[in-house]
Order: C-alpha cells, then structure tokens, then sequence
C-alpha cells in the first residue's frame, strides 16, 4: 500500500509538470529522538473559556485532576507533530504542528501521545482527531458543552461520576470506528447527538441521570447497543429499517416504539440506522 502512494505521488508529479503546474510532494522523513515535553494551560481571564484538541494519529488521553485547564505531557518522534498552543482570549488550541500536510511520516514509526489532566473550572471541550486511541475520563469536570469528530478511532469514553455542571449539548461525529461511552447519564446534557459510520459502539446510560435528555443516534452499517439501567424511564423510536432489533427484559413494542417504564427523568431516543444491528438492554 506503501509502495502505491508513493507512485501515485510521483505520477501526479509528473502529470503536473507535463501540465506546467507545480505540485507539493510529501517529504518522506524519518523518526528522530523520543521527546517527551510538559504542557501546562492555565485558564485565561475571560470568564468563558473554551478548550480545543486538534489531534492527528496516535494515543489521546485525557482525565482529571488538573489545577490549571491542562497539565500533562507530550511524547513524539517527529519534530512535526510537536504540539503548538494556540491561545485567543479565552479559546485555548492545542494542536499538531505540522497541518499542512508537507511531510509524510513512517506510520509504523510513528509516536505521538498526549497525557493531559483536565481542570474543574467550566469550559467547552472540542476534540478533533483522525485515526488514534483515545482514553478519556470525564467524571467531576465541569463541561459545558463536548463536541468530539474522529476518523477511524479506538475510544473508551467513561463519566464514572456525575459532572460538576450541566452540559447543553454533547455531539460525537466518528467514521469507521469502535466506540464506547459509559455513565452517560453522570455526563447531565440536554441533548445528545451521535453519528457514526460503520463500526462497533456501545452507548452506556448508567450514572445519575438529573434531567429529560434527548438523543439522536443516526448510524450506517454497524453493530449499536444502548443499555439503559433497570428503573429508567426511556422511549426509543427507530425511524429506519434494521436488520436486527433485539431487546432484553423490561422493554416493550408498539410498532417502531420501544418503551421501558421507570421513575424520574427520560430518555428519549431517535435512532436511524442503514442497516446492521441494534441492542436495547440494561
């Protein structure tokens, strides 16, 4: 596969100077020393503030436990990928350096991990990644608003206890994926939105759920489960064909409505599914 981007890269070159046009090709560089470098964010003055993650490949993990907005580390291989702090007013950036896309590292080689820890104060989080591992734990933040777009990711997403906040939307946009989010009643949104494309996701609704919240599931040809504890109120309504519709005890049918009864807030459910698979279960 290797060995076919490169010909194709020298194929559009040669095809650009026949035309009298120049072409960028990527320069193909090798890894260098490991560096591993402290990043520590404090919060600016503004009284809102918002954080954004602009990650490429790698490993992404993000926790708790920070008394600035961000204290962690970075490690690398590739002086291009050393991350730039980009700060305006009260809108922190931490980003790849390299963007526009003028080297082409060795994949197998390639390192690069951020281990950040998270401050209590609130904030809006974005992350924006492509292919990579994420980690996070978001359990006793303060987040306002969460906003994840990934490529094809890896991600174990957890809020082991309830935020310190409420938070007015969570949006997560993945592609080919595995993903899978645990204690998102703890997480307290108004509304939920995930999208995905082909892939594996689990959507955990264990915690505290304080509120109605509304979630919209839209996905392609996957495998989805949403597990919805024992004693919550909840009122799924698929909007498309499926496959498969499998549901554990506690859940009833009228048509395309799936209801299981319970006590306190609900959750209500859109999903849209092109095809593949979906669980209710608790």
């Amino acid at each position: 596969m290797y060995r076919k981007l490169i010909i194709f890269v020298a194929i559009l070159a040669l095809a650009s100077m026949a035309c009298g046009f120049n072409i960028n090709v990527p320069e193909q560089v090798q890894p260098g020393p490991e560096v591993t470098e402290d990043i520590l964010i404090p919060y600016p003055k503004e009284e809102d503030s918002s954080l954004t993650l602009s990650f490429g490949a790698g490993e992404l993990s993000l926790a708790p436990g920070a008394d600035d907005m961000v204290d962690g580390t970075a490690t690398y291989n590739y002086e291009q990928v050393k991350p730039v702090i980009v700060t305006d007013g009260g809108n922190v950036n931490i980003k790849m350096g390299e963007t526009n896309l003028n080297f082409l590292p060795s994949y197998n080689d390639l390192k690069n991990e951020w281990d950040l820890k998270l401050g209590n104060q609130p904030i809006d989080l974005t992350i924006e990644s492509g292919a990579y591992t994420g980690d996070f734990e978001f359990g006793g933040l303060a987040l306002t608003n969460l906003t994840i777009k990934d490529g094809a990711a890896e991600v174990e997403l957890s809020f082991s206890e309830p935020i310190q906040s409420e938070m007015s939307i969570f949006s997560y946009a993945t592609g080919a994926s595995n993903v899978s989010l645990k204690g998102l009643a703890n997480a307290n949104f108004s509304i939920f939105d995930f999208s995905a494309g082909a892939g594996d996701y689990t959507l955990d609704f264990s915690g505290d759920l304080q509120r109605d919240a509304s979630i919209k599931v839209k996905a392609g040809l996957s495998n989805i489960i949403i597990i919805v504890p024992e004693g919550v109120d909840a009122i799924v309504t698929v909007e498309s064909g499926v496959s498969n519709i499998s549901t554990g005890s506690g859940w009833s049918r009228s048509g395309d409505v799936y209801r299981q009864k319970g006590e306190g807030p609900t959750l209500t459910f859109v999903v849209e599914i092109g095809a593949g698979n979906l669980t209710l279960t608790r």
